[in-house]
């Protein structure tokens, strides 16, 4: 019989890391990285429930943010 897994891996989060914020007069996208510029996180306007030109505005921005 195999042997039971015992939990699960946690992943190790540095505490540093750089924040690119590309903005666009369309869209906002901002990117997480770890300092080697792996990507760690990601949102944008449109993954925040926007749609259409309600994405360009700077509250879809914030809420993005």
């Amino acid at each position: 019989m195999a042997k039971p897994r015992s939990g699960r891996r946690k992943k190790v989060v540095d505490s540093e890391g750089m924040a690119h914020i590309k903005a666009t007069f369309n869209n906002t996208i901002i990117t997480m990285t770890d300092m080697a510029g792996g990507t760690v996180a990601w949102a944008s306007a449109g993954t925040a429930g926007f749609k259409g030109s309600k994405k360009s505005t700077p509250f879809a921005a914030t809420i993005a943010a």
